[in-house]
């Protein structure tokens, strides 16, 4: 008689316990989640955008749906949905303007609205481990031209820098209607988010160092930036990006808080 009883008492435990689990729904509850917080740009790169942002801290979290518009402002298309704080859009098209938010949803089905943070992105065109070669001693092959992503010779009408040794010391060339500039040490082509507006070259060059990044500006105002991966007296090895929208010095796009903006109810329409 005792085993029976304590045998109704864990199975009637049991039930009440799994009736408790946060993942049932509850046909009374209709108040939806916060809006996400802290969303923000990872990487801006090839035809690929990362994105990411804070858990919610509600415990009946199911996921986030994810949404893109051309505008900050205005009907919000839905991108995809993940039970992840982050999420990459592989379908972004190189030189288009996308504007990202994030809506969390319960296991009711309750959604919240879109998050506040101004986050926006404009896919560039990239490369990886391309070669060009001393203009001194391989000019065909010394050029390289953001036209059409290629190495060109060093004096071809299209060419927007070269590399040249000259007596052991090594340079980016750009030509008289190119700007360029050092800008220092970077762990990678991702480092740099914006062209500068000041601190060009005068003399149309720069000392050439491994680890660097180099922001160039070409002769038909688009920017551009190059980053040396390796240096050998007839070459260099560099990653590098091109802003395919013309005057715009993105090459990294980052997130602006805009918490305290009174939200336009037109952009909660899906």
């Amino acid at each position: 008689m005792k085993k029976l009883f304590l045998t109704v008492v864990f199975l009637t435990l049991t039930l009440l316990l799994s009736s408790c689990n946060v993942n049932d729904t509850n046909i009374n509850d209709f108040t939806p989640p916060a809006p996400p917080t802290g969303l923000k740009v990872d990487i801006n790169g090839d035809s690929r955008v990362e994105l990411s942002w804070n858990p919610n801290r509600e415990s009946d979290i199911a996921g986030y749906n994810v949404y893109y518009n051309y505008s900050y402002d205005g009907k919000y298309t839905l991108l995809g949905t993940t039970q992840n704080t982050y999420f990459v859009d592989n379908g972004a098209v190189n030189g288009t303007t996308y504007y990202y938010a994030v809506a969390a949803f319960d296991y009711n089905g309750n959604e919240s609205e879109l998050s506040y943070d101004v986050v926006y992105s404009t896919p560039t065109p990239m490369g990886f481990n391309q070669t060009i070669f001393d203009y001194l001693r391989f000019p065909n092959t010394s050029g390289y031209t953001f036209t059409d992503y290629s190495v060109v010779p060093y004096d071809d009408p299209s060419t927007d820098f070269f590399f040249e040794n000259y007596q052991g010391t090594f340079y980016l060339d750009v030509w008289d209607d190119t700007d360029i500039q050092d800008m220092g040490p970077t762990n990678d082509i991702y480092d740099i988010p914006y062209a500068p507006t000041s601190g060009w070259s005068t003399t149309k060059d720069a000392i050439a160092i491994v680890g660097h990044t180099y922001v160039i500006w070409t002769f038909d105002n688009h920017f551009a930036k190059v980053r040396i991966k390796e240096i050998t007296p007839d070459r260099i090895i560099f990653d590098w990006a091109f802003q395919l929208v013309q005057g715009d010095t993105q090459l990294k796009i980052v997130a602006k808080d805009r918490s305290s903006r009174i939200m336009n109810k037109e952009r909660l329409v899906r």
